[in-house]
């Protein structure tokens, strides 16, 4: 399992309630099945619309269960922005 720092952006920061806390998981799937277990509710549904980075590369389509972390790591989650 790797150590890692998940990072809230803006709605996904408000329904967590934190800018940022660890994870310890394998994959990203994993990573976001903790986040979900702590922060039940909103951050569910916000994260159902979100993107995400993994150490500052774009996750885009691929299966998030596919998504390898590393030690040390840092996930970004990323919810749509308005503006243009």
């Amino acid at each position: 399992m790797a150590a890692g720092t998940i990072r809230y952006w803006a709605a996904a920061k408000a329904a967590a309630g934190v800018a940022e806390e660890p994870y310890v998981a394998d994959t990203l799937a994993d990573a976001l099945a903790g986040a979900r277990a702590k922060h039940p509710g909103e951050l569910e549904r916000v994260l159902a619309r979100c993107s995400f980075l993994v150490d500052g590369l774009a996750v885009g389509t691929r299966g998030h269960e596919t998504v390898r972390l590393a030690e040390g790591g840092t996930v970004e989650v990323l919810p749509p922005f308005a503006g243009g």
